[in-house]
């Protein structure tokens, strides 16, 4: 994989990391999110006793933790493009630290809301940063790759959370999952201060104002090739999600699973994930991106296809009910870098609100799915099929649309646009 770029007229980056240390790192920052939310799920009747709170109270931590990470969310690529990309990522990772100190010394469920609050207000900035680090200092076939090598690591995590949580709260205490997480964002930070470049030159960093701020976020979601790219990934990603959302009644009432084994649909899940990373790994520069795009859709429709067309004819059984989600999602992750630095690329000034605006409506397509959608569908594996087959049905024709939109504006503009042939 190519080095660093430098910038004319700049010197050369103070710090050098390699490709794959740089993978490592905005993995492991990216990985703060899930870490954040599955290791302390298996705690919640633990933190219901201990602080003396309701069920719902104590499930309203995750709720204000959501919240606040859905609305910072729009904001850490903007302030990342105004103030350095690792200038924010060490605030941030400082945030985050001592919040979730304060979650583990919070002596009541109101405590516990506040902490937990900060912790999403900083929670989210390393996965969209990161992405907009990776482009500032590569381009093409390298930058899909590290993008594809940063989701194969990153997809350790939600496997392992719930796992962890669940272990350190039997033989320890709900409090060790967060003074866990302290250690962890500590680490982060020192390993970060040492070694994370600041790909972000002075002379690129837009102007923190509201007007500048306004026509940078006006500029892309009016953009018509941002929502067509951007939704390719977003109603892939819900197609998986749906599975996600609905997986206490998918695996309970028609799999007749207990909750212990809820590992036949997430293992499942996660292998696609990673295995179809290191597949886009492998192909990113031997390969046109288009045909890696179509290799990626071939597997999401086969797999939903084969989805529906099972759960018709046959009850909901193992291993046919789950096998296609890994195939899904193998898809889903060989078409994402594609899409993902596609996006980034559309506006290369403001990388980091791009990458926040597209981190932004995933997550509100992905809230829509959890809040409304899955309700709706779960009470039937064939309607959960459909739903998902729907979804990755929308997310190609988006595709489809957005090929045929850069092509009639390469047309108009006479120029050249072949990042996706």
């Amino acid at each position: 994989m190519s080095d660093p770029k430098t910038v004319k007229d700049e010197p050369p980056l103070a710090l050098v990391i390699s490709s794959s240390a740089l993978a490592v790192m905005l993995a492991l920052l990216a990985m703060l999110g899930p870490f954040s939310i599955d290791t302390y799920l298996p705690a919640f009747p633990a933190i219901q006793q201990s602080l003396g709170a309701t069920a719902i109270e104590v499930q309203q931590t995750l709720t204000v933790y959501m919240f606040s990470f859905a609305i910072m969310i729009l904001w850490h690529g903007a302030l990342s493009d105004s103030f350095g990309r690792r200038n924010i990522i060490l605030v941030s990772l400082a945030i985050f630290a001592a919040a979730t100190v304060g979650c583990a010394v919070a002596d009541s469920i109101e405590h516990l809301w506040i902490f937990r609050m900060l912790q999403g207000v900083s929670a989210g900035a390393g996965v969209v940063i990161g992405r907009a680090i990776i482009r500032d200092l590569y381009e093409g076939a390298a930058a899909a790759r590290l993008l594809s090598l940063v989701t194969m690591i990153f997809s350790i995590a939600p496997a392992i959370a719930p796992i962890i949580g669940g272990w350190i709260v039997k033989h320890l205490d709900w409090r060790a999952i967060f003074i866990t997480l302290v250690v962890y964002s500590i680490l982060l930070l020192v390993y970060c201060w040492q070694r994370l470049p600041e790909s972000l030159p002075t002379t690129r960093r837009q102007s923190f104002n509201p007007g500048n701020l306004y026509r940078s976020y006006r500029s892309v979601f009016s953009s018509v090739s941002f929502h067509l790219i951007g939704g390719t990934v977003a109603f892939n990603f819900s197609g998986m999600f749906l599975y996600v959302a609905a997986a206490p009644v998918f695996l309970v009432e028609h799999l007749k699973l207990g909750p212990d084994q809820f590992g036949w649909q997430f293992i499942p899940t996660v292998a696609g994930i990673f295995c179809g990373a290191l597949m886009a790994n492998r192909l990113s520069g031997k390969i046109a991106l288009g045909r890696q795009v179509a290799i990626g859709f071939c597997l999401l429709v086969g797999a939903a296809l084969f989805n529906v067309v099972y759960h018709l004819f046959f009850l909901p059984a193992l291993p046919w009910s789950v096998a296609p989600l890994f195939f899904y999602t193998f898809g889903m992750s060989v078409v994402a870098p594609v899409a993902t630095l596609l996006v980034l690329d559309l506006f290369p000034t403001i990388r980091g609100i791009v990458a926040s605006c597209q981190s932004f409506t995933q997550t509100l397509l992905g809230a829509l799915v959890a809040g409304a959608i899955a309700p709706i569908l779960s009470h039937s594996p064939v309607a959960l099929a459909l739903g998902q087959l729907a979804f990755t049905g929308i997310a190609l024709a988006l595709w489809s649309c957005s090929r045929r939109y850069l092509r009639q504006r390469e047309r108009r503009l006479a120029k050249p646009f072949n990042n996706i042939e």
